[in-house]
């Protein structure tokens, strides 16, 4: 593993061409949803691009949908198609809409995986006839798509990709999955980038887990540091995306990561939010007690209030000297939870410059010369 930063543009011609074999073929894989896959795939592409090579974008099974002008698209390749100056139809970046709809006909039998691969690889070809080098983006986990043979392994072998796996680490525990992963991928795994590697834990990766795994044949393109960022929403564009009211102002710069749901007593709340950092509180608004806990503990940085219920004076004067802001939702506190996790997952920061933050991460801590 190295710490090289980007190289010289001007070194674009030494960058692969397309051959007669087709395009240098690159799937980004990820060991769990919400690990930047998106942003380090596109950032990657845009690296590439940037060094002088023709490029390609393709989420074979699109899994972040929304309605758009009566179809059902991935969000994710309509973003790849502005930043990458793709042109190209959606029905080839995202061939496969791969929704719960989707899944009911597979299982009923209404849908034939030897014709959906084939409908992957002409798609595939319609996108890389003038690509030196291709991007494939996976799912969100590597098994996802087995029930029509299009998990990420059959992806790669139906499309000839090198895979690059994202991972996260947190406990030593987590080298358990990656070697699974690139034993599940065999001859076409390519390496792995850890990313969103906490302060804590990253020296431990770099000086011994990394030296670990290259020993046993995975390559470690990098380790990039947590960013703040990149891992949660601001407590200003929470507040907007659930339509909720501020009832205090204070904080509403901070970021918020995860949730905690307060539905325990006011003991085991506070034992529980002191254990948590950058998250958001959600409970009903009649409960006064769970709200004091929350504001007891440092980590806890948002309230939702659910039910449309409004908490006393006291409780909003004692946020407000916190600097923790309040926010009530009229939805219960399932729906609001639900809308929340949905809101940060997705995020309001999956734009333009979250590809330039992942873009200097990727140039600032890995190996981009392996990467492409």
């Amino acid at each position: 593993m190295t710490d090289d930063t980007a190289t010289d543009p001007d070194s674009a011609d030494e960058q692969p061409a397309t051959t007669d074999d087709g395009p240098r073929t690159t799937l980004v894989a990820s060991l769990e949803e919400s690990m930047g896959k998106t942003a380090i795939t596109l950032a990657l592409a845009k690296h590439a691009r940037d060094a002088g090579s023709t490029v390609g974008y393709m989420k074979p099974k699109g899994t972040r949908l929304q309605s758009n002008v009566g179809k059902t698209l991935d969000e994710d390749p309509m973003l790849a198609r502005e930043l990458l100056d793709l042109d190209a139809e959606m029905h080839d970046l995202e061939p496969v809409v791969y929704s719960p709809t989707f899944i009911d006909q597979a299982i009923r039998g209404r849908e034939d995986p030897e014709g959906i691969g084939e409908r992957v690889r002409e798609a595939f070809e319609n996108l890389s006839k003038d690509a030196d080098h291709m991007f494939i983006e996976g799912g969100g986990r590597l098994e996802q798509g087995g029930i029509v043979d299009l998990t990420d392994a059959d992806v790669a072998e139906l499309l000839d990709a090198e895979v690059v796996l994202v991972a996260p680490y947190e406990t030593v525990g987590d080298v358990d999955d990656v070697l699974a992963a690139a034993k599940d991928f065999g001859d076409r795994f390519g390496g792995v980038i850890f990313n969103a590697v906490s302060d804590a834990e990253r020296d431990r990766l770099e000086t011994e887990i990394a030296p670990f795994l290259e020993g046993r044949g995975v390559p470690v393109h990098g380790v990039l540091p947590r960013e703040q960022t990149l891992a949660g929403v601001t407590v200003d564009d929470l507040a907007d995306e659930l339509g909720g009211q501020v009832l205090v102002e204070e904080g509403l710069e901070n970021y918020v990561e995860r949730f905690s749901v307060g539905a325990m007593g006011a003991d085991s709340a506070l034992r529980h939010f002191r254990r948590t950092k950058n998250a958001a509180v959600i409970t009903g608004g009649d409960r006064a007690d769970i709200h004091a806990a929350a504001l007891e503990a440092s980590g806890v940085k948002c309230l939702i209030l659910t039910g449309g219920h409004r908490p006393s004076g006291a409780i909003l004067g004692q946020a407000a000297k916190k600097g923790v802001p309040v926010v009530l939702a009229q939805t219960d506190t399932l729906r609001t939870v639900e809308r929340a996790e949905e809101i940060v997952r997705s995020g309001r920061t999956r734009d333009a410059q979250t590809i330039e933050t992942m873009a200097t991460l990727l140039a600032d801590h890995t190996d981009l010369e392996a990467l492409r």
